[in-house]
């Protein structure tokens, strides 16, 4: 046989022995099971790694003389220093790390914006899944507030939109209705001064996390009081802005104008 059918052959048979210790590990009783679970993990490793690699004809043809060559392998991982305690303690350290970060690097009521792809390169995988699972918080918070504060053919649009504010925020509550604007583009219930709106609220600009953000959109909820409840957000989020600069005219002393001139220095 040739390297190829050899490598073969014996990835065959550490198969089929690999085959034989599942069944028998299937008849075994829960306790049983779980004694072998760590073992039958790394034989399945070993059979995995035989998939792609390739021994000389000479280490092929040792092994495969074996009657039990996935076995033999296993029993020989089992005495070697392979550092994998070492691993997990590393994991525990890094993952405890990751958890003690400043608290407004991972604050839930930032909106990620970015993509998962970029998050994963900027090593930011944390902060856009927590923005994210507060989105569809968010999102499914807002279905609820405009059901329970809808009655008598009525919307307490001032009680649902604080309800929903008071939790997640200005930013996150009108990205989420921005998002589902955004999607709901062809909705004549929707305004056009709400669509308008919403086309000026930052949003991810990649095609693949518009398209995958349609599971944010508030679809639970009639859009004619969506369009309302929106409307009552602007005007919310407006009402600080107003009262700030009135509170800074207030406080500002009033610009000083110029003395009228005297009568002689009019007359010169």
């Amino acid at each position: 046989m040739n390297t190829n059918d050899l490598n073969t052959a014996l990835y065959e048979k550490m198969a089929t022995e690999q085959d034989k210790f599942r069944d028998w590990l299937k008849s075994q009783p829960p306790e049983e099971v779980l004694n072998h679970a760590y073992e039958y993990t790394i034989r399945e490793d070993i059979v995995m790694a035989m998939e792609e690699l390739v021994l000389t004809d000479a280490q092929a043809q040792a092994l495969l003389e074996s009657l039990s060559p996935l076995e033999d392998v296993y029993r020989y991982f089992e005495k070697l220093e392979t550092g994998y305690m070492d691993v997990i303690r590393d994991s525990i350290e890094s993952r405890a790390n990751e958890v003690c970060r400043e608290p407004e690097e991972l604050n839930p009521l930032f909106v990620y914006l970015h993509s998962a792809a970029y998050a994963a390169e900027h090593g930011e995988t944390d902060a856009y899944w927590l923005s994210d699972q507060a989105n569809f918080s968010c999102k499914a918070a807002i279905e609820q507030a405009i059901n329970g504060h809808y009655g008598a053919n009525r919307l307490n649009t001032e009680a649902a939109v604080k309800e929903v504010m008071e939790k997640f925020g200005a930013e996150r509550v009108q990205f989420i209705l921005a998002n589902t604007i955004s999607h709901k583009h062809r909705d004549g219930r929707i305004s056009s001064a709400n669509r308008t709106w919403a086309a000026n609220i930052p949003m991810p600009q990649d095609e693949e996390t518009f398209r995958r953000n349609v599971y944010l959109v508030v679809d639970k909820v009639n859009p004619g009081l969506l369009d309302l409840f929106t409307n009552q957000v602007r005007k919310a989020v407006q009402k600080p802005e107003k009262h700030s600069i009135l509170q800074k005219l207030k406080q500002e002393p009033p610009a000083h104008k110029p003395a009228a001139p005297k009568k002689r220095e009019l007359e010169r």
